[in-house]
């Protein structure tokens, strides 16, 4: 028999000042370890105010994990320590594999309306922490859009829905990710294995998250599932927009420090003292 996943946690997101004075949204990050494991945190940053934005990321390292970052609106600049540059507009990704260490800087560009971005960090298992850092920049038209009866759309950025896969592949555990928009009163359901940590982020309107919720939830909310054969999530009368997450546990420890995700605290260490020292880029 098929189970439905059931919701185990509900929690808004949170202001928070990041990098050099940006104002967003935390979903979760530091204080959630381990509950969304593999997962880390996931930032929303989302304003029509330049004064919000326009401080940026400046330049940083990041060792162990990878970021995924995803533009709704607007454009970010960034640049790193291996020569990379380049613009991330509107509906386009940036996977990044810091592994054994990048540098690298996110500027967000001064736009009219909403400057609307959200970056996911995924925790980068022992056996590949000091992999070769490496970048998938994904444009908004190599992202397939698979058509629901309902209407409702899902981009696949990763992973896979019906006949749908996403353009990001290659990636250690196999993440996905979805950006599912529905009318009101559309239903969705997708089949996720059972083992696997699997969260929604409610963007836009209302819905139901499981069926037996009767409350509806509402933009910038957090579901974490409980264990099961699928998600089931049906619109409210606002309709509604939301990521889908989903990925295998590390089930390892975290040792976290700023930009920098190890196993130990002797390797966090480390990171930082070759960061000072100028040996932090291995490649």
């Amino acid at each position: 028999m098929t189970a439905i996943r059931s919701i185990q946690h509900i929690q808004p997101s949170r202001p928070t000042i990041e990098g050099a004075g940006v104002r967003l949204k935390r979903a979760f990050g530091y204080g959630d370890v381990p509950r969304f494991d593999p997962f880390l945190m996931l930032d929303d940053f989302h304003s029509d105010r330049p004064s919000d934005y326009m401080a940026g990321f400046p330049w940083h390292p990041h060792r162990g994990i990878e970021t995924v970052t995803y533009m709704i609106s607007g454009e970010v600049e960034h640049g790193d320590s291996m020569g990379n540059k380049g613009i991330i507009r509107s509906n386009e990704v940036q996977w990044m594999s810091a592994g054994s260490g990048i540098v690298h800087q996110e500027m967000p560009r001064r736009q009219k309306g909403d400057l609307w971005g959200l970056q996911l960090w995924v925790n980068l298992p022992a056996s590949h922490k000091m992999m070769g850092p490496r970048y998938r920049d994904i444009r908004a038209t190599d992202i397939p859009e698979c058509r629901l009866d309902s209407g409702g759309v899902v981009k696949v950025v990763a992973g896979s829905f019906n006949d749908c896969r996403g353009p990001v592949g290659d990636l250690i555990g196999a993440p996905e990710y979805l950006d599912v928009s529905l009318p009101k009163g559309a239903g969705f359901e997708h089949a996720i294995a059972k083992g696997k940590t699997v969260f929604a982020y409610a963007l836009e309107g209302e819905g139901r998250f499981a069926p037996d919720k009767e409350k509806a939830i509402g933009a910038e909310s957090l579901v974490l599932y409980g264990d099961g054969d699928k998600v089931s999530i049906k619109a409210d009368k606002t309709g509604l927009r939301f990521l889908l997450a989903s990925g295998r546990p590390l089930g390892e420890p975290v040792a976290w420090r700023g930009p920098i995700v190890m196993n130990t605290e002797e390797e966090l260490n480390l990171a930082f003292a070759e960061f000072r020292n100028g040996s932090f880029i291995k490649s």
